[in-house]
């Protein structure tokens, strides 16, 4: 409990500390309302507690500057006798609520108590709408309706709210990168920079440069100091794509350097300190990668991520083929193609080695008519039938608005069935229109 104390008389700022502190308060007392504005923002966690009658900025200009900044944050004016009457338009300017001297110590820490209430009912209302927003936000980012994708964005939501270090696994072209940004973006290190390297792709000359940066001289070539990857991602995120191919002698390097968060770059003798989350991806179980260290696994992922592959999530390949077809039409200046519904079914069926960003590169083939949807593979006889066995249901499902006993009835199958294959087809019934239980 948080009380940020205003009072310009040194013994009467000590007697309410004194007071408050006994009752359990963190209090934080000022002798100037000039220096208390610079501890308030809309983040502060606690009530502000102010005499009126203060030089230069009194009580009533200090209510009007923070609720500049804030308007829901509480403030108790503490008033003369002769005050009462600039009290009460103190609270209709929207003071929390106003003591007057001389007052019972009790009395105070009544109000106190009851703002501080107040406060913490509305940050934990902001931080809901935030979770509401950042929900439909990361629905945007990360699109699906399988059950994998919904949990993958429950996670993701919970761990940006959160520094923890993140571990994001998954197979090439799952989406990790896109992972690793949300988590950036929805963290409160959104404003400062997202670093990005592929360590597979940093030659393995200049690999350790790259990453540390150098000071003049170093190295034969190291003509001035240069500034590492590292360093430029100061204050934000750190992302580490295929970390697995980080050589065993640099392992050991990022090893301190997740431990102390400091660098020290090539060549030199000063220690810079490291003020980064760090966000690290492989396309396969660190376990299984030889020679990979146990102790820097350990550091990398106390917390991790399992990006499903499109295989694993069917039934959102119709979905976001058609995000992908409005993407590659808005790039190249071209109308939207319509595709068939048996050609999305074709698609859903198909195997895709390279996931997500296969799926992408086929919508961008479909746009500029280098491949027509008849180009697609011929269906077996058993991709036929699903085929044909999930338009049928999600015609069902249509016809009687996601109503279950309904659709179960009409195609005769028992609701167990029916169950069954929707989620075997990943059919939702609120896809349909389908809100109350049958």
């Amino acid at each position: 409990m948080n009380v940020l104390l205003i009072d310009d008389e040194e013994d009467i700022r000590a007697s309410l500390s004194q007071t408050l502190e006994l009752a359990g308060f963190s209090v934080t007392a000022c002798a100037r309302a000039e220096r208390a504005l610079d501890l308030v923002d809309a983040a502060f966690d606690g009530v502000v507690v102010s005499d009126i009658r203060m030089p230069r900025m009194d009580g009533m200009a200090l209510l009007e500057a923070i609720a500049a900044r804030d308007a829901e944050l509480p403030v108790v004016l503490i008033t003369g006798n002769a005050d009462v009457a600039l009290a009460v338009a103190a609270m209709r300017a929207g003071a929390h609520d106003f003591i007057e001297k001389p007052f019972e110590p009790a009395r105070l820490v009544e109000i106190a108590r009851r703002a501080v209430a107040l406060r913490k009912l509305t940050l934990e209302n902001r931080s809901l709408r935030r979770v509401l927003e950042g929900d439909d936000a990361l629905a945007a980012r990360i699109r699906g309706r399988s059950a994998e994708i919904i949990d993958l964005r429950r996670q993701i939501a919970l761990l940006a709210r959160h520094d923890t270090d993140v571990l994001i696994e998954g197979e090439t072209g799952t989406g990790k990168e896109l992972v690793a940004r949300a988590l950036h973006e929805l963290s409160a290190r959104a404003g400062q920079p997202f670093v990005a390297i592929n360590l597979a792709s940093l030659p393995a000359a200049s690999i350790e440069s790259e990453l540390f940066g150098h000071v003049a001289g170093a190295f034969p070539g190291a003509l001035r100091d240069r500034r590492g990857r590292f360093e430029h991602a100061r204050g934000g995120t750190l992302y580490l794509d295929e970390i697995g191919a980080l050589p065993p002698g640099l392992q050991v390097k990022l090893l301190r350097v997740v431990e102390e968060r400091a660098i020290t770059p090539l060549g030199g003798n000063e220690t810079i300190a490291l003020d980064v989350r760090f966000l690290a991806s492989s396309n396969q179980p660190l376990t299984a990668v030889d020679g990979f260290r146990r102790d820097l696994l350990y550091r990398l992922n106390p917390a991790s991520l399992h990006v499903p592959p499109l295989a694993a999530r069917r039934g959102d390949i119709p979905l976001l083929f058609r995000h992908f077809l409005t993407l590659a039409a808005a790039r190249a200046s071209l109308p939207v193609p319509e595709v068939a519904a048996e050609t999305l079914m074709a698609l859903s069926a198909r195997d895709w080695p390279g996931n997500v960003r296969e799926l992408a590169n086929e919508a961008e083939r479909y746009v500029l008519g280098l491949q027509a949807p008849g180009d697609a593979p011929p269906l077996s006889l058993a991709q036929r039938v699903e085929a044909f066995e999930r338009a049928q249901i999600a015609a069902a499902l249509s016809a009687h608005h996601g109503a279950l006993r309904e659709t179960y009835e009409s195609l005769g199958l028992a609701r167990k069935s029916l169950y069954e294959k929707m989620q075997k087809y990943g059919l939702k019934r609120e896809d349909f229109g389908g809100d109350l239980p049958d």
